[in-house]
């Protein structure tokens, strides 16, 4: 059977539900505030960066980064478990700002369309 895209494509999708899956395993977060939004693995399969967004106050997004940086080592230890990968990429969580900068360029149209009437 013949794949139409790439093998890290389909490991990084593989990741991504994986992680978002174990975060939920993670106490001290509020994980109705996480959505794991992507991953981007390099081509060796050895690194990769997950993305994430969080829905709530500044106060929340920085707490949500400490825990999740504090929990990488974990969350790649049980990722391992999870994967049949001969070696685990190491993993770093980077914040998705997507929704944010596409809220604030609506807000600006709208301000534009506003000044025009």
């Amino acid at each position: 059977m013949a794949f139409s895209y790439k093998r890290s494509i389909r490991v990084g999708e593989l990741i991504q539900q994986t992680v978002s899956k174990l975060i939920r395993n993670i106490e001290e977060l509020n994980t109705e505030l996480v959505t794991i939004v992507g991953t981007k693995i390099t081509d060796d399969l050895l690194s990769c960066r997950i993305y994430y967004s969080v829905l709530g106050s500044q106060e929340d997004k920085k707490k949500v980064n400490e825990i999740l940086r504090k929990n990488t080592k974990e969350v790649r230890h049980q990722l391992a478990l999870h994967l049949n990968l001969r070696r685990t990429p190491e993993i770093s969580f980077i914040y998705d700002a997507t929704n944010e900068n596409a809220a604030k360029i609506f807000n600006i149209l709208k301000q534009i369309e506003e000044e025009k009437n």
